[in-house]
């Protein structure tokens, strides 16, 4: 996929990509250049569509992101059962 910078310096991320990676307006990116390539790396990720719901068939209790959602990492699976009465 190709984009192009604009005259300000500015660059669009294709909706793919930031829907992939669960990025909106305003999100912060690191940037870095390793190897003649520019990595963006984001911030943050939100957690907020994250939670645990009880399971319409079954009754227990399991984990939803979301649609869409990028995948949870452990650390924030972790800290959402933290929560979990």
């Amino acid at each position: 996929m190709q984009t192009k910078i604009s005259t300000k310096g500015q660059v669009v991320l294709p909706v793919h990509i930031r829907r992939k990676m669960g990025l909106q307006a305003g999100d912060s990116l690191d940037t870095a250049v390793e190897s003649g390539r520019i990595i963006l790396t984001p911030r943050i990720r939100r957690l907020r569509r994250a939670r645990i719901i009880k399971d319409p068939a079954t009754g227990l209790p399991v984990l939803t992101a979301g649609r869409g959602a990028p995948p949870l990492t452990h650390r924030q699976v972790q800290q959402l059962l933290a929560d979990f009465p």
